[in-house]
């Protein structure tokens, strides 16, 4: 359910020190703000400068004025954020700052490395997540939406503020009179997130004001039938072998099939299918029932091949 901001951080108990991860814009303010006052002396932050738009220097400004007021340390982080082609700029961005804040978590303290990593995205920020990840069609790991806690780049990450609306965050920044930075692009309805929050978000208020909650709790069912799907495809996998047997995997069920040779895909060989293209292989697997019948199939940045009883991959 949606909390108060204060509830929300009440409820937050990460690992000491940690490092907030502070963009300057109102949410990861308020957040920083929370933490310094809550663990003084234990917090520090770091700010991540993609050089992508002319506001990047007074994001900045304001993240060195904020911290040097609060008494916080400050890593700023200067990335590369261009995207390689066939990768949106916004997946290309979000990469680079989770690797650049990993590494001054964990580096740019070396006397006192960081134990926990906090993010700041809020309840708008998860129905936004959800909404396009449907209209992308994905599986019930998208539809998962944004996880509270995880492990990632040898860190603890965290979430706290998921069940705190957006307008109800920044109600409580006015009411410390701490002032924040807007960034420009979130204006920009060339992006599909920021059309959902211009034009969807206030609709769907309209006709369900209680979509935040709902919205939050498919998303935690799918989170459970995602992690189902993985221990069977681990469980599979194990079964059919690595690589797999083709006639183990004609074994099994149709949605077993698929679900293993995703697995198998993206664990062994770091690409995950588009739907059409597992369908295909789906479709290859199950006539390959002669031993001449030859599998040549390209999928993400390789090729699935038959290899006597096997199925192979290689990547050119």
């Amino acid at each position: 359910m949606t909390q108060s901001f204060d509830a929300a951080m009440a409820a937050f108990a990460p690992p000491l020190p940690l490092a907030v991860a502070l963009s300057g814009g109102a949410d990861s303010t308020a957040l920083l703000l929370a933490c310094a006052r809550r663990w003084p002396g234990q917090v520090h932050a770091i700010h991540v400068h993609h050089g992508l738009q002319a506001a990047a220097d007074a994001f900045q400004a304001h993240c060195e004025a904020l911290c040097a007021r609060l008494q916080v340390p400050l890593a700023v982080c200067r990335v590369d954020a261009r995207h390689a082609a066939g990768q949106s700029p916004e997946d290309a961005a979000r990469q680079s700052r989770y690797a650049a804040l990993a590494e001054a978590a964990l580096q740019a303290w070396p006397d006192r490395p960081m134990a926990s990593v906090a993010l700041a995205q809020h309840a708008d920020d998860q129905v936004e997540t959800l909404l396009l990840a449907l209209s992308r069609g994905a599986g019930v790991a998208g539809l998962a939406a944004m996880p509270a806690q995880w492990q990632r780049l040898g860190l603890p990450w965290f979430r706290p503020l998921l069940p705190v609306e957006g307008a109800a965050l920044r109600g409580w920044l006015a009411a410390q009179r701490q002032d924040w930075v807007e960034d420009p692009s979130n204006a920009d309805q060339r992006f599909t997130r920021n059309r959902i929050r211009a034009q969807l978000l206030p609709q769907l208020q309209a006709a369900f004001p209680q979509f935040r909650d709902t919205f939050a709790r498919s998303s935690r069912h799918c989170a459970q039938a995602a992690e189902l799907l993985q221990e069977v495809a681990e469980t599979d996998l194990a079964a059919v072998g690595n690589p797999p047997r083709i006639a183990a995997v004609q074994a099994l069920s149709a949605a077993r099939q698929a679900n293993v040779l995703r697995h198998w895909l993206r664990v062994a060989h770091g690409t995950t299918p588009a739907a059409a293209q597992l369908e295909e292989l789906l479709r290859q697997v199950a006539a390959c029932t002669t031993r001449g019948h030859r599998i040549h199939l390209k999928l993400g940045r390789g090729f699935v091949v038959r290899t006597g009883a096997l199925l192979g991959w290689y990547n050119p």
